[in-house]
């Protein structure tokens, strides 16, 4: 027994010596990865409001952006809390996959559908963080894409609240419509991202930040319209209400943190690595899909005769085609948009 003891012990000692030696080992796969420089020895576009320090130089190989998510700088936490939700979010993916017959029941696919777009607007953000600070272009063309995940994440939020969150008085007036304007919305939304990104040269900050968030608010109250419809009734012995409260505090609270830099405008120069608020908005966003799968996950199993009586057998199947098409036309978009930017990088190459 004691032999037994001692061989797990030195099991232990040796993986907590491994993980001791794991920055030494990252170091020696990359010597040479040159260290961080200030705001003003890089571009305009690249620099952040009141964050000095932590910017990565540009057009080093592609080796050193995939492995600078494990050295220090300003953008490092934002990579990690994404990538670490997006591990959760797969997670709680297999979960459900174990309890939901996705490929059976097409009543799941509009569940189906928010995790598939959860995890790819966490996935685009962490490519973004992680390999936008390459060159002007790249920083361009992954920020887009970022944008493309976040608009088709609206409507993943917006077919599963009218799928299984609407009540029937409110799907009265909005059942046919819902949908369709949901993803002319999550377009719009889109379209007003990348737009106040391209003029990233031209408008002051605050032109930029109304471009992005405007669209994007109207987007949210007319996608949470059957959330906030239910929660104004307050139905008793609703075990999803609670999750849908958590939701709507989680996404008000990073609208917040996304809109008004707040810790590093009080602070600044001190939230470069940590505390920064686009990391806050990171961290409450993936709570706020957490309790959004989670509510929806519970409405799916507990409301299923509301929503068979209220939608049709199509209807469903419809909500994926119309999904397809939104992140195909917000693709467009993107691409259409990063036309624009390689015109004026262009010309800007010419003048020089």
């Amino acid at each position: 027994m004691a032999t037994i003891v001692m061989e797990s012990i030195g099991r232990v000692f040796i993986s907590l010596q491994q993980i001791r030696q794991l920055p030494q080992m990252l170091t020696e796969a990359a010597p040479s990865m040159p260290g961080t420089l200030r705001d003003t020895e890089v571009p305009f576009y690249f620099r952040e409001r009141y964050v000095h320090y932590g910017y990565r130089p540009l057009e080093q190989n592609w080796r050193y952006y995939f492995l600078s998510m494990f050295q220090r700088h300003n953008e490092t936490i934002n990579v990690w809390t994404h990538l670490l939700a997006f591990l959760v979010f797969l997670v709680r993916f297999h979960q459900l996959s174990e309890m939901v017959d996705f490929v059976g029941d097409s009543h799941s696919w509009p569940l189906l559908i928010l995790v598939v777009s959860s995890l790819t607007y966490s996935a685009l953000s962490v490519a973004a963080h992680l390999l936008g600070g390459k060159s002007e272009l790249c920083h361009y063309c992954f920020f887009f894409l970022d944008y493309v995940g976040v608009a088709q994440y609206q409507y993943g939020s917006a077919v599963v609240h009218y799928y299984f969150a609407v009540e029937e008085d409110l799907h009265q007036l909005v059942g046919g419509i819902f949908l369709p304007v949901a993803a002319l919305l999550s377009c719009l939304s889109c379209l007003g991202c990348c737009y106040g990104k391209y003029c990233n040269h031209s408008l002051p900050p605050w032109v930029r930040k109304v471009c992005q968030v405007v669209p994007s608010t109207v987007a949210y109250v007319w996608d949470s319209s059957p959330v906030a419809w239910r929660l104004w009734a307050w139905p008793s012995n609703d075990p999803a209400v609670i999750y849908h409260c958590g939701q709507v505090a989680f996404f008000l609270s990073c609208a917040f943190f996304f809109t008004v830099p707040v810790l590093e405008r009080f602070l600044p120069g001190r939230c470069d690595f940590l505390g920064h608020s686009h990391q806050v908005f990171h961290v409450l966003l993936s709570c706020c899909t957490w309790c959004q799968i989670h509510a929806s996950y519970l409405d799916y199993v507990g409301r299923r005769a509301l929503y068979l009586r209220l939608h049709c057998s199509w209807e469903a199947a419809f909500g994926v085609g119309l999904y397809v098409v939104t992140f195909a036309g917000c693709t467009v978009i993107a691409a259409v948009m990063l036309q624009k930017v390689k015109h004026v990088l262009n010309a800007q190459t010419k003048s020089k």
